[in-house]
């Protein structure tokens, strides 16, 4: 594994704190900018969570999400930030089939945060966003490991871990995540959840939400409307229920 001497871990530091402080900066005065003097010093003040709602009622199971995400990345053959699992169960004639689609939850009490030894696996202050520094990650995994939604992946080509990071780079620039703009059912919706004017902020006040493996205790910021949570492993009756997950490993996790 790769070693850094402190001189190195310093100036990383200093850059990641400058980069944090100038994207929001960029963000609050462009968000600012366009309200009223009276609306500006709250937004200010505002602190802004990002977070993702799932319409899977709006879902076609059609995969342009996961191929959006894997351009946008250039993510290597066989790994995934973002997938779709089909849920089949029931019992002949009465059968059906559900999708559910998947990504890092963006936890506000990650696991993956905790048990990181360098710090590369970090919750920004700014938007709760949780990203990967790449610069500073050993390639330990011990963050693939904690992560409940097995949403996390080591990357072949980089050797460091991976992940849906809600398309930072784009969202700085006041765009959608990549998945989100070419959902051809408009399944997901992206926002800040601490704004209760935002879109997301009115669907999870209009339709009832949930989040996969609440007992995880990880506080998810991406929320599901009328999701089908059956599993495999944990069935509850004799009713059949195949799980598809269209990944590399075929069994969840």
């Amino acid at each position: 594994m790769r070693q850094q001497n402190t001189s190195d871990t310093n100036y990383i530091s200093a850059r990641r704190s400058f980069l944090k402080k100038l994207g929001a900066a960029v963000g609050t005065a462009t968000v600012a900018s366009a309200l009223p003097t009276t609306a500006r010093t709250a937004v200010s003040k505002q602190k802004v969570q990002y977070g993702m709602v799932i319409d899977t009622r709006r879902c076609i199971g059609c995969h342009a999400c996961t191929i959006a995400c894997k351009a946008e990345y250039d993510v290597p053959l066989g790994s995934n930030r973002s997938w779709v699992e089909y849920v089949e169960k029931g019992d002949y004639p009465n059968v059906s089939r559900n999708y559910l689609p998947r990504l890092c939850n963006h936890c506000s009490t990650p696991n993956c945060v905790s048990v990181c030894p360098t710090g590369a696996t970090y919750r920004r202050e700014e938007d709760g966003i949780v990203a990967v520094d790449p610069e500073i990650c050993i390639g330990c995994k011990y963050c693939i490991q904690a992560c409940p939604y097995d949403a996390r992946f080591s990357n072949p080509v980089t050797g460091v871990a991976d992940k849906c990071d809600f398309c930072v780079h784009r969202v700085s620039e006041g765009l959608a995540p990549a998945c989100v703009e070419t959902c051809i059912g408009g399944a997901r919706i992206f926002g800040d959840l601490n704004d209760s004017g935002s879109e997301i902020s009115r669907m999870m006040a209009t339709n009832p939400v949930s989040v996969l493996r609440r007992e995880q205790g990880t506080q998810p910021n991406v929320f599901y409307i009328a999701a089908d949570h059956s599993d495999e492993r944990n069935r509850g009756t004799n009713q059949y229920v195949r799980v598809t997950t269209h990944r590399k490993y075929e069994e969840r996790r």
